[in-house]
């Protein structure tokens, strides 16, 4: 007999469900990854994915082993505080890198690319 097949049914129908939101929720973002064209639409879609998804499967893990072993499991706290610290930041960061240098290289289409019309200089005359 496996252990797993000792777990009450109280405890399997919420791990399973969170299991499978935070399965979802990384797929969606995989899918938004690969679906989305530009470089900054891509950018939301991994965020949500990683950090929310690793979240669910994360307490997931938590609830079933902390059972099993019959002490609290605490210690996937921190992989997942890590996960939902440095994804976001990660992101911001790359974002503000690519907005850098189209800015630079005066790619149109990007704010901040060209400077704002002056409204002084460019009010019809009276």
């Amino acid at each position: 007999m496996n252990h797993l097949e000792a777990i009450p049914l109280w405890l399997a129908v919420p791990v399973a469900l969170l299991l499978v939101l935070g399965s979802t929720l990384t797929m969606l973002g995989t899918i938004g990854l690969v679906q989305l064209r530009s470089f900054y639409d891509r950018l939301h879609a991994p965020t949500l994915g990683t950090s929310w998804g690793t979240a669910g499967i994360i307490l997931a893990s938590m609830l079933l082993f902390s059972l099993t072993q019959g002490r609290p499991i605490v210690h996937e706290l921190v992989i997942g505080g890590f996960v939902m610290i440095t994804t976001p930041v990660t992101l911001l960061m790359l974002g503000r890198a690519a907005l850098h240098r189209d800015r630079a290289e005066g790619t149109k289409g990007v704010p901040g690319a060209e400077p704002p019309p002056d409204p002084q200089t460019d009010a019809p005359e009276a």
